[in-house]
């Protein structure tokens, strides 16, 4: 006993002092796919001048996440407007370790508010973002880019291509109304894509497929293709989400959003497990998040937000509806959920604060400016990234606690990323890197 008294203090004091082992985060939102960080020592404060242990000038730009495992961080780019470049920075000095032509291609841009007709086959981008907004996705041996011209492809760690397909040649041109945006995940040994675009069943000819594809991660072969047809017509069936892995009473499912529909499908074979339709939204930028085996989706273009409790198989009803949100939802950036709390920010910087497993309104303010990324969750902070460089950080709690204000000189509309208790912010002009 005198023993341990001796050494509970100093075992208290390492655990107090003591930062959690480092994550990686390898893909869009991290580890999980939610945007939580469980490391601590993460940065609270910075500036240009204060926490910035580097800054890493980027040829072209692009709107996709940089991805981080041990040393080596990834970003894509798109350099004048035609060469797609994947990028490794070394994560210690900011210096650009390599980079590779993945491929060219000259991003078509939307001249018109709306595409009439035959235009509709043809994807163009809106001006806020090009052929590098699919963040990449790595396991630590080799990382996956998929470009918005439909280029997947993988490269190992010393920016050797391992295999390359292009999904628009496999299945069909992409007819997606601002431009290809959804990012890869990867799950085990697969590579799953999800392609929600306009049908164009209104238009002459045969209709485009939306659809949901594996491949093996090793060689680039297909694995399996399951066709998502969910009835919605022409911008109603564009969806920019990515998939996440969602474990549904101890059984792994992947989760899409878009097309007015939400469903699952068994990761190993492609087969639909549950769905629920009639999420009668217009196109979906905000993705599904996961957390107390309920499933948390927007129907798009600030429609409701909804909290489902999947169970069994087929099709779902109301009755699997937790609880929804009628105002204030976001039209891009996805919730992010601390403990029982989600937070979540509107396209115009309204943050809300809502009890997860009820979705009772807990409170609602203004941060400065407006917003495309997602927030992130650390140390029981929120960090909140406008579109020009301010992070606005708050308190996870059930009351308003603006904590810091952190600007940045540039563009961001990529959603931030944290490993080794650093926070990594890609910019129009630059990757960043803030330490504490």
């Amino acid at each position: 006993m005198s023993v341990f008294r001796a050494i509970f203090p100093l075992w208290l004091i390492l655990v107090m002092v003591l930062p959690a082992a480092a994550d990686n985060w390898p893909q869009w939102r991290g580890p999980a796919g939610d945007g939580v960080c469980r490391e601590t020592a993460v940065p609270l404060a910075w500036s240009k001048h204060f926490g910035m242990a580097w800054t890493c000038p980027l040829p072209g730009w692009g709107t996709s996440t940089p991805v981080v495992w041990g040393d080596a961080v990834f970003v894509t780019s798109q350099e004048n407007n035609e060469r797609l470049l994947l990028l490794r920075i070394d994560k210690k000095t900011g210096k650009i370790a390599w980079t590779q032509e993945a491929g060219r291609e000259r991003s078509p841009q939307v001249d018109l508010f709306r595409k009439q007709g035959d235009a509709r086959r043809h994807q163009k981008f809106h001006r806020d973002h090009n052929y590098a907004t699919p963040s990449p996705a790595t396991d630590g041996e080799r990382v996956i880019v998929h470009f918005g011209n439909g280029d997947l492809a993988a490269y190992d760690f010393d920016g050797k291509q391992i295999w390359r397909r292009n999904l628009q040649k496999d299945h069909g041109e992409y007819t997606i109304w601002w431009g290809h945006g959804n990012s890869p995940l990867l799950y085990k040994d697969l590579v799953i894509s999800a392609c929600m675009q306009d049908s164009c069943a209104d238009l002459p000819g045969k209709p485009s497929e939306s659809y949901v594809v594996a491949h093996d991660k090793r060689t680039g072969k297909e694995v399996w293709k399951t066709l998502r047809m969910t009835g919605a017509k022409a911008e109603r069936c564009d969806s920019y989400t990515t998939p996440i892995v969602f474990q549904n009473n101890g059984r792994d499912e992947i989760v899409v959003m878009g097309g007015q529909m939400v469903d699952a499908y068994d990761p190993a074979t492609g087969k639909q497990l549950w769905y629920l339709p009639g999420l009668t939204g217009i196109r979906c930028v905000t993705g599904p998040v996961a957390a107390h085996g309920m499933v948390y989706v927007t129907q798009g273009m600030r429609r409701p937000l909804w909290a489902i409790k999947p169970a069994g198989n087929g099709g779902l009803s109301r009755k699997n509806i937790a609880w929804k949100l009628e105002q204030g939802t976001p039209d891009s950036p996805t919730p992010v959920i601390w403990r029982d709390l989600m937070f979540m920010v509107d396209n115009n910087g309204i943050v809300r604060c809502l009890n997860a497993l009820s979705g009772r309104l807990l409170w609602k303010e203004r941060i400065k400016g407006g917003y495309r990324a997602s927030p992130i969750a650390a140390e029981g902070r929120i960090y909140f990234l406008n579109t020009e460089g301010l992070t606005t950080v708050v308190s996870a709690s059930t009351r308003y606690d603006r904590l810091t204000e952190n600007p940045l000189d540039d563009t961001t509309f990529a959603s931030p990323a944290v490993s080794d208790g650093k926070i990594f912010i890609r910019g129009k002009k630059a990757l960043y890197c803030v330490r504490k």
